[in-house]
């Protein structure tokens, strides 16, 4: 039985937020972290969003967003990259928790992105077959940036490329590819009941910026470019 968000997506939107922006400013609330939180969610989870992020160490969810014990839904992996997991765990929170809002949060300084652009070389380094399957979703982002200038070889030069910027493309794509694998998604953006938005995380700045957005929502997204 599916169970309908509580919220809409923008106030969900509009809540997450205003956690990083506490958390930018250093004036973060740490909710939902005492026992009380804890015996209320013994039995039920309500997380009104649903986070799919790198692994990276670095973007620790529930502190750059201000959030506690069962705000988040999170699913994470190198890269960000979309399998059949991640997108069962997207749908499974909106489908039967109710979430109103996907955040797809990607990070400048990625190391998978940076992996990517050198598997991309002329000479690329030997890696395993885990990590060049996982890298796999991650070159065609490489590619398209790379051939926008330089057309004289498709392989990649990585002085002469900004890794940010294709981790931009990359974060456009893994949204794009999310919505197109699951009608679940497709279905409840549609309705407007859920929204996704993509944003890349700045380390230094501690500010996640929305990059792409779909869906219901009155959102203000940077230039991918």
């Amino acid at each position: 039985m599916s169970t309908a968000p509580r919220v809409t997506p923008q106030q969900a939107w509009e809540t997450f937020i205003a956690g990083n922006e506490r958390f930018i400013t250093g004036v973060s609330n740490h909710p939902n972290q005492d026992v009380e939180r804890r015996s209320e969610l013994v039995n039920s989870q309500s997380p009104d969003v649903a986070l799919f992020g790198c692994s990276d160490s670095r973007l620790a969810a529930e502190i750059i967003f201000d959030c506690g014990l069962g705000d988040l839904f999170i699913a994470r992996n190198m890269g960000h990259v979309v399998a059949e997991s991640i997108t069962a765990s997207m749908e499974y929170a909106v489908q039967y928790l109710g979430s109103a809002l996907i955040v797809v949060l990607a990070h400048d300084s990625c190391g998978a992105v940076a992996a990517a652009i050198e598997q991309s070389g002329r000479t690329p380094s030997e890696v395993t077959e885990p990590v060049s399957n996982t890298l796999a979703p991650i070159l065609p982002a490489v590619q398209h940036y790379w051939l926008q200038e330089h057309r004289e070889t498709p392989y990649v030069e990585s002085a002469k490329v900004e890794p940010n910027a294709i981790g931009r493309i990359h974060l456009q794509t893994t949204v794009t590819q999310l919505l197109s694998e699951s009608q679940t998604i497709r279905d409840a953006v549609d309705r407007g009941e859920v929204a996704i938005v993509g944003c890349q995380y700045r380390l230094m700045e501690g500010r996640a910026v929305p990059y792409i957005a779909v869906g219901q929502l009155d959102i203000e997204v940077a230039d991918v470019s």
